[in-house]
């Protein structure tokens, strides 16, 4: 069976780097995905170890000469089972992988629920991605997350969703940004269900 692989974006939402420095790391030819042509589109793709490097970098390896980290990427890649790996570069270097590697691990199981838990119908609030089983925006949700409403609010005023369900509204938007023409957003105008403050009470 093929390896999974991951565009971009997935990867900058996994590995906790802007996606605007996953894109300088592969035009700076660190990493090197590889290409697949969807129609008249080439897309990149990177595999699990290149996951594991950009993790690497996110928690500071930027911060040596790109020879090193070339030399870095290059080891992680070749060796994907390697706790630690050995750099030259004019002074010996260890670098220790197995934490992050652990982290990407842990990321891809949670991104995998976060696509799992969506769903996408043209039926639907004009194929806006919603959580399965409701008519709510995943985006919305994530909207709400990041101007400050807590995941106990959110679950409050939408009784249909669970807190994983909730907690997992960011890593989506970010692992699966729509493309094309500025997003509709039909649940704009819409007040979303709250919980009356009175026992167990839920009003429109």
């Amino acid at each position: 069976m093929a390896e999974k692989s991951f565009t971009p974006a997935e990867a900058s939402a996994i590995v906790k780097l802007p996606l605007k420095a996953v894109h300088k790391i592969i035009e700076g030819r660190i990493i090197r995905p590889r290409r697949s042509r969807h129609g008249n589109q080439v897309q990149r793709l990177l595999s699990p170890e290149q996951l594991v490097y950009l993790r690497l970098e996110a928690e500071g390896l930027r911060l040596l000469p790109m020879a090193s980290r070339r030399e870095v990427a290059r080891a992680v890649e070749s060796s994907p089972q390697a706790d630690i790996v050995a750099v030259s570069g004019g002074s010996a270097l260890i670098v220790q992988v197995k934490a992050a590697r652990k982290e990407v691990e842990r990321e891809l199981k949670r991104l995998e629920k976060a696509e799992n838990m969506a769903l996408s119908d043209p039926e639907i609030m004009n194929g806006t991605p919603v959580y399965h089983g409701t008519r709510i925006p995943v985006e919305l949700v994530a909207e709400m997350l990041s101007q400050g409403a807590t995941v106990e609010e959110i679950l409050s005023g939408y009784p249909a969703l669970n807190r994983e369900q909730v907690e997992l509204a960011n890593l989506y938007v970010a692992a699966f940004p729509r493309r094309g023409r500025p997003v509709r957003r039909p649940w704009a105008d819409q007040k979303p269900v709250r919980v009356v403050r009175s026992p167990r009470t839920v009003t429109a």
